[in-house]
């Protein structure tokens, strides 16, 4: 049997212009000119267009629209109002704040353009002089060379390959000895298939027969490999039948200066290098904080005047044509599209300044000084309550932005922390504890490194209530090894 019922519910929904302003604040400056791009292509009502007169300058706070740009739909009245759209003074001219005239200063860095390691090896290989096969396998064996410089590959898979994909029937012995060939080349350890490989290889270039270091080193690395990546230094020397330390010091003073990874991890494809463009510049004017937000990649943009033209000349015609109805219809729609476009650029400016300012007042003295031990525990309900909004408008804010300091360029995420308590009842950064960490390990006796126990019980003795787990958890993230492997001989 049907049933008829009725049910009341509430629901919260964003409206497309809500949903535009979330999606471009969390695109980074340096993505930002080409999202205005793709908007100019697809509305032909937005343009970008040069800044005639330089408007008066504002403060950020005044005149600013709210959290989210006012929604606005289209009328479904027949006639339509065209006196909103003659008057598009106050999106004639709308820059992004910070654009200015351009100087050496504002003008883009150029990108280096670099050779791929890919290309490097191929080059080299063509010097070899090698048959069609041979030429054929060394080609194969390249492409296998992952970003680090390293072939993980099985020779016999190599083999397989060469089979099924070109035709060529080779055997692993055959395949090695053009792999042979190829660690010959430069970089100095490349197409290793390990790292034992690796660092023999760079040996192998340096010894000229005369070097007593690089031949111990190179005995090390082929018989003692395994007691020399746990830094069992006695094991070494026993190994070697030697009781000077001076012996194997000496030795591993030659190691540790190679390159364990010689293509560098920059990817067989990789032809430039990329710079950080931050989002933000804070200067500090005699003790003065003044922030910017870094702009020059936003155009400026504006309502086409010719959209304009189009209504003023349907304003003169007969109302009653309905082709022309239909024109401006649609008119209207990238019109609408275009001014909250520019509404949602607006926004996004206010919200990035308006929460860069919070935090720049939470973390105050550590943006004046510099001083990491400065940084207080701070997290997203903080910045959130002091600006009065969302957690999550915070969140998109922080996670894909960056700063420029006197000091140094930092994500935005390298302010928040969690916290420490102190003996005196405080909460100190988590980052701080981190730092004294560093420096505790910067200064120890490296022939008795201190464990996670000892950084533990000097820490509480300075004050800082943290367990070993805790202390472990800081060093790791810090990349610093445990005490076994920073012990020296």
């Amino acid at each position: 049997m049907q049933k008829l019922g009725l049910s009341q519910s509430l629901q919260q929904k964003l409206s497309p212009q809500q949903i535009q302003f979330i999606k471009l604040l969390q695109v980074p400056t340096a993505e930002l000119e080409g999202r205005i791009e793709e908007e100019l292509e697809i509305n032909p009502a937005l343009e970008e267009g040069e800044e005639q007169e330089k408007p008066e300058e504002q403060p950020a706070a005044e005149n600013e629209p709210d959290e989210f740009p006012e929604s606005t739909t289209a009328s479904s009245d027949e006639d339509v109002d065209i006196k909103d759209y003659l008057r598009d003074d106050d999106y004639s001219g709308y820059k992004m704040q910070g654009d200015g005239d351009e100087d050496e200063d504002n003008r883009e860095m150029p990108i280096p353009m670099a050779s791929s390691l890919h290309e490097q090896l191929m080059n080299q290989l063509d010097f070899l002089g090698l048959g069609e096969k041979e030429l054929a396998i060394g080609k194969q064996l390249v492409g296998s060379i992952e970003s680090d410089g390293y072939i993980r590959r099985d020779l016999e898979a190599i083999v397989n390959d060469l089979a099924f994909s070109q035709g060529i029937e080779t055997t692993a012995e055959e395949v090695e000895a053009v792999l042979k060939k190829i660690q010959t080349f430069d970089p100095p350890g490349i197409a290793a298939r390990n790292l034992q490989e690796c660092l023999y290889i760079q040996l192998d270039r340096m010894d000229n027969g005369h070097d007593i270091d690089v031949a111990v080193a190179k005995k090390i690395i082929s018989e003692c490999f395994e007691e020399f990546t746990k830094k069992h230094y006695q094991k070494i020397q026993k190994k070697l039948d030697t009781e000077d330390e001076n012996f194997v010091r000496d030795a591993m003073e030659v190691i540790i200066k190679l390159n364990p990874k010689p293509g560098g991890g920059g990817g067989p494809t990789a032809t430039k290098n990329q710079y950080i463009i931050p989002d933000f510049i804070l200067t500090n004017n005699n003790g003065k904080l003044e922030l910017a937000l870094n702009s020059r990649n936003a155009p400026e943009l504006r309502i086409s005047r010719s959209y304009t033209d189009m209504f003023k000349a349907y304003d003169k015609s007969n109302k009653k044509d309905k082709k022309l109805k239909e024109a401006v219809t649609f008119v209207k729609q990238k019109l609408d599209a275009a001014k909250w476009f520019i509404d949602a650029i607006k926004q996004r400016q206010h919200t990035l300044l308006r929460t860069m300012k919070a935090i720049i007042d939470f973390q105050y003295d550590f943006f004046l000084e510099g001083d990491e031990t400065k940084l207080k525990p701070m997290i997203l309900k903080d910045i959130a309550t002091m600006i009065n909004m969302d957690i999550s408008t915070v969140s998109r804010v922080a996670s894909s932005k960056a700063i420029q300091t006197d000091f140094g360029i930092f994500p935005l995420k390298y302010f928040f922390s969690e916290g420490i308590s102190t003996d005196s009842g405080e909460e100190v950064s988590s980052r701080e504890v981190k730092q004294i960490i560093k420096d505790i390990i910067e200064s120890e006796d490296k022939d008795k490194p201190y464990s996670d126990d000892k950084l533990e019980k000097i820490l509480n003795d300075k004050g800082y209530n943290i367990a070993r787990r805790t202390v472990a958890k800081y060093r790791e993230q810090l990349n610093i090894p445990v005490a076994r492997l920073r012990k020296e001989i």
